[in-house]
Order: C-alpha cells, then structure tokens, then sequence
C-alpha cells in the first residue's frame, strides 16, 4: 500500500513493476484504499481466436444455424452505432 502521493512521485515505476512484476499497488488517500494499480491480466479474444475456436467446434447444422442466429442479433444493435459513444458510467 502506498499513497496517492507517493503513487503520483513514481507513477512510470509503479506502472512498470505492475506490468513487469506483476505487482499490485493498492492506493491510500487520507490513509484508506482508494485505488488499484494493477497488471492487466484480462484474456482478449480477438476474431482470429473466434474463428480457430469455430473451426474446432463440432456443431450440428441446426446448431450452428441457432448460433448465427443469435450472432445476427448480437450484431444488430453495433450496426445502428448504439455502441460507438458508450461510455462507462461514472460511479
């Protein structure tokens, strides 16, 4: 645990170590947890991984039509723009 402060002072180390080490740093303001840095660890699943996926799937026809079915429908709502000036909510 380090402070805000003390974050701000090293922030470019503290994003390495993070990264590097995967440390984590928890920040305190006024002495309680405030914040996390932290390494990112979230799997990404980019269409080429989709498509290798698939392609080791073995879906009936009546099952692989339910799935582009339910891909269509996926699609529909990126297709009017819904989605290009989502942002997250602020909590």
């Amino acid at each position: 645990m380090i402070s805000v402060t003390e974050a701000a002072r090293n922030f470019a180390d503290c994003v390495n170590r993070a990264h590097y080490q995967g440390m984590t740093f928890v920040l305190l303001k006024n002495g309680k947890p405030f914040a996390r840095i932290e390494p990112d660890r979230e799997k990404r699943c980019t269409g080429r991984d989709l498509a290798e996926a698939l392609a080791q799937a073995d879906l009936s026809a009546a099952e692989a039509r339910e799935w582009h079915r339910d891909l269509l429908a996926a699609r529909r709502p990126l297709k009017r723009g819904s989605g290009r000036n989502w942002r997250p909510r602020a909590r």
